[in-house]
C-alpha cells in the first residue's frame, strides 16, 4: 500500500514551495511525504471509516503548494487515491490490506484489542456485533410483502 503514497509523493514534491529559512529545502518535502504515508495508512487501516480521503490529504498538504498548483495537486491526490480504493476493493475480505487476517474494531473491558477474527463482510466479531451499525433493510423491517403480521398478546 505504501507504493501509492510513494506514488503520490514523486507526482507532488517538485512543486512543493522553498522555504527560506530552511536551506536544503527538505522540511516541507519531509512535511508532504509524513502526510501521504499517514493517509494512505489509515485508508489501509479503516478505509470504510475514513470518509473523504482525498479531501483530508489535500487539507493537510495544501499549504507547501502555490495557489496557481492547487488544483493539480488536488487531482493528483484525488486520482492515486481512487487506485488505492479500487486496489483494497480487490483484496479478500479475509485479510487486510497488509496480508494480515483481520481482527475485531473493538476493545475488551480492559482496554486491549479484541483478537478475534470480525464475521465476514464486518468489523466486528460475533462478541462485539452489537457495537456495528448496520442500517436495516426494507425486508428486515417487514416493509417487502405488505405490512408485519401484529404479534400475538
Amino acid at each position: 500500500m505504501l507504493h501509492y503514497s510513494r506514488s503520490i509523493y514523486r507526482a507532488l514534491a517538485p512543486r512543493v514551495l522553498e522555504d527560506a529559512g530552511d536551506p536544503r529545502g527538505t522540511a516541507r518535502k519531509q512535511c508532504l511525504h509524513d502526510a501521504c504515508e499517514a493517509a494512505i495508512l489509515r485508508l489501509a487501516r479503516d478505509h470504510r471509516c475514513f470518509a473523504h480521503p482525498t479531501n483530508s490529504l489535500f487539507a493537510d498538504v495544501r499549504h507547501h503548494f502555490s495557489l496557481g498548483d492547487q488544483l493539480q495537486v488536488y487531482q493528483v491526490i484525488d486520482r492515486h487515491i481512487e487506485l488505492a480504493l479500487a486496489y483494497l476493493a480487490t483484496l479478500p475480505t479475509t485479510t487486510d490490506a497488509f496480508g494480515e487476517p483481520r481482527a475485531c474494531q473493538a476493545s475488551t473491558r480492559r482496554g486491549t484489542p479484541c483478537k478475534r477474527e470480525p464475521l465476514p463482510g464486518r468489523d466486528y466479531c460475533p462478541s462485539h456485533k452489537h457495537l456495528e451499525y448496520v442500517p436495516e433493510s426494507d425486508s428486515a423491517r417487514g416493509l417487502v410483502g405488505g405490512p408485519a403480521e401484529p404479534l400475538p398478546v
